[in-house]
């Protein structure tokens, strides 16, 4: 298994998600298909589906263009592909729901699990090689869980995003964190004002220092010991938030949400 990132806007991440021995793959979150295409053509491999996060146009656009190519030349190159996604997701061809399951290529093992919040239909996709049970797996994203940070609550509540992080936070600390945008330097700087005697956000603010691509550097294991938004019962954090021990995750993550809105550091 290989995942490439391809960066299709400023900030914007799609994904091909790679079967080395079948050299097949699955995009992810597709918006400029022309790039992704050029990326798959450099890998030689085939894409043979497609799989989107959420229906957010920076995350979905290019899903039609997938289904129904332009020209004959892309019919006969790219036929028309599955496109997996959450009830909301446009030109999608297989609803996926929590829980569910699908293979890309041979040997890839996709799960899906529902993360409500940014968006109603958000789903996170764990990824694992049934051919190499060494190798660590990965988890794309989307906009729902960041390096260092996490999305906006566009349709949901603080109390859904903790669930949707305390539910991605049980997948095994080595598994590799694949999200939707590449925010790490802003996530780092607020994180340094909410904990900033946490040795952890050193080592990401590092990590962002060193690296234009974050994306693929973290895992499950250092988000739960630098992302201040999975460490709602830390004091510093209560703290930072505004809040006492005594009150609900949902209101720390709420509190701590609109303070990340209105950083400007």
């Amino acid at each position: 298994m290989k995942v490439v990132p391809v960066l299709v806007s400023a900030d914007n991440y799609a994904y091909l998600l790679i079967d080395e021995p079948s050299r097949k793959a699955a995009v992810v979150d597709v918006l400029d298909v022309e790039k992704v295409r050029a990326v798959a053509d450099k890998e030689g491999v085939s894409i043979v589906a497609g799989i989107t996060t959420h229906h957010h146009q920076d995350h979905s656009g290019g899903n039609k263009a997938c289904l129904f190519p332009k020209s004959l030349i892309q019919v006969s190159t790219y036929p028309s592909i599955p496109v997996y996604g959450g009830f909301d997701v446009p030109a999608k061809t297989d609803l996926v729901e929590d829980g569910g399951e699908f293979t890309v290529g041979d040997n890839i093992h996709v799960r899906c699990l529902a993360t409500p919040c940014h968006t109603k239909d958000s789903i996170c996709f764990h990824v694992t090689d049934t051919s190499n049970k060494s190798q660590s797996g990965g988890v794309f994203t989307g906009d729902t869980l960041f390096l260092g940070g996490c999305g906006r609550f566009f349709e949901g509540t603080a109390e859904q995003m903790h669930a949707s992080l305390s539910k991605l936070a049980t997948l095994p600390d080595d598994t590799v964190v694949y999200n939707g945008h590449e925010y790490t330097a802003g996530n780092v700087a607020f994180a340094k004002t909410v904990e900033p005697d946490n040795p952890a956000i050193g080592r990401l603010f590092k990590l962002a220092q060193e690296n234009k691509v974050t994306t693929g550097l973290s895992t499950i294991g250092d988000e739960k010991e630098w992302n201040v938004f999975m460490r709602l019962d830390k004091d510093a954090i209560q703290y930072a938030a505004r809040v006492t021990g005594a009150e609900e995750p949902g209101a720390v993550m709420n509190k701590l949400r609109e303070l990340k809105n209105n950083f400007r550091g």
